[in-house]
């Protein structure tokens, strides 16, 4: 499809791209219309790059060929001033670039952990930037799959992919359904993968000393900042392992935890 000049700014074809600013409005939007949004350069070439059908682009007119050039070309690419993008979204966009993409139904557990020899699971985490940085830091340090249990946000939210600089779309995901938690992590550690369990607490197992005993598989379980972890999901662990700190720091964030521990456990490939 041709590139389309939108003139009128109440074009329905630019409805996908309303209502960004207000979150409560926007996941009724992108629930009921069965799409997601992303957000910057790095994020639709990520999409465009990823299993997820690109709906559309919507760009400001200085950034058409740049936008061209990523999307396919039946992709269709609205171009409008650059001064008219917080008009029609509501936020205003240092990049000058807005993607929509197909939400199609969530990957199983099952299949995402097929084959996994890394997994991060992440329990109650509702931030979405920390949310984003989690998943940049498992594609960093070779996470094949991430779980999210029935209550951390939707990775696919436009900040999180944002802030993951588009690795939401390249790390595989699935979320656990409510009647499968935390008994899932159980099931891991039946199936041969040791469960760690990220803690600050001061009686837990020091991470390096752990390293040498550990099997191929692995998974590392993170909570939100502030609760932690359930006692259901540590008791489900094989081991409750701290990160050691100087005295007198209670925790790092929990991105910053995640990728001290994947660090720690990354093989790069010969």
């Amino acid at each position: 499809m041709p590139l389309v000049m939108v003139d009128d700014l109440d074009d329905a074809r630019l409805a996908d791209y309303r209502h960004l600013r207000e979150p409560n409005v926007r996941a009724r939007v992108e629930r009921n219309a069965g799409i997601f949004t992303v957000e910057g350069w790095l994020s639709l070439e990520a999409l465009a790059e990823s299993p997820y059908p690109v709906r559309s682009a919507l760009v400001a007119t200085k950034h058409v060929a740049r936008a061209q050039s990523i999307v396919d070309p039946a992709v269709p690419v609205y171009a409008i001033p650059e001064s008219a993008l917080e008009h029609v979204t509501g936020v205003h966009f240092h990049r000058g670039v807005v993607g929509v993409a197909e939400r199609p139904a969530g990957l199983t557990p099952e299949a995402v952990l097929a084959g996994a020899r890394r997994v991060l699971v992440l329990e109650g985490v509702n931030d979405y930037e920390n949310l984003g940085a989690l998943f940049r830091n498992a594609s960093a340090f070779g996470v094949d799959a991430v779980l999210l249990d029935p209550t951390t946000a939707d990775p696919l939210y436009r900040r999180t992919t944002r802030v993951s600089l588009g690795h939401v779309l390249r790390v595989p995901f699935a979320r656990v359904g409510p009647e499968s938690w935390p008994t899932i992590l159980s099931d891991l550690r039946r199936d041969g993968s040791a469960v760690l369990a990220l803690t600050p607490a001061a009686d837990a197992t020091p991470l390096g000393s752990v390293l040498e005993q550990l099997p191929d598989e692995v998974v590392v379980l993170v909570g939100a900042e502030g609760p932690g972890l359930s006692e259901g999901a540590m008791a489900a662990a094989d081991q409750r392992v701290r990160i050691p700190m100087t005295p007198g720091t209670d925790s790092v964030n929990v991105a910053t935890s995640a990728a001290i521990a994947l660090a720690a456990l990354y093989r790069p490939e010969a």
